[in-house]
């Protein structure tokens, strides 16, 4: 008898199996933000759902739920906390198939609590890996590779 596992579908991502890829984005790193909310730089200050070890620097990977503070970007925005997920990194990315992926910059985008998206478009690609675990993300974003 083989167990199926469940996907969960919400605003909050899909809970499922991922393979491991490397967290190359650690607390503190400065990323761009890749929506129309107005910021423009983003400080990952905690990585949500993080299980690590002693003296280790939290970090995170495409696909994962940070918290940020606004760096650059409105005023009305600056030093404000939000709950963003990172659509792309400069690290490469192993996928299934072999393949490695790269971009250009770390780049997040801005999400309610509940896991809305808080703008409305996203500026440049998103990874696959992203796009799978937030549906909300996928729907939105011009261009998955």
């Amino acid at each position: 008898m083989s167990s199926q596992k469940s996907r969960a579908v919400s605003a909050k991502g899909v809970e499922e199996y991922k393979p491991h890829t490397t967290k190359a984005i650690p607390v503190t790193s400065v990323i761009t933000c890749a929506d129309n909310t107005g910021a423009k730089t983003l400080k990952v200050i905690q990585v949500q759902r993080y299980k690590g070890r002693l003296k280790r620097y939290p970090a995170a990977t495409v696909g994962d739920e940070v918290v940020v503070v606004v760096k650059k970007g409105n005023p009305d925005l600056k030093k404000q906390i939000f709950h963003a997920v990172v659509v792309r990194q400069r690290y490469p990315v192993k996928r299934l198939s072999g393949q490695r992926m790269a971009f250009e910059d770390n780049a997040a985008v801005i999400i309610t609590p509940e896991g809305e998206l808080k703008g409305t478009d996203i500026r440049g690609a998103v990874a696959a890996e992203a796009a799978e675990k937030w549906p909300r993300i996928a729907s939105v974003a011009s261009f998955i590779v």
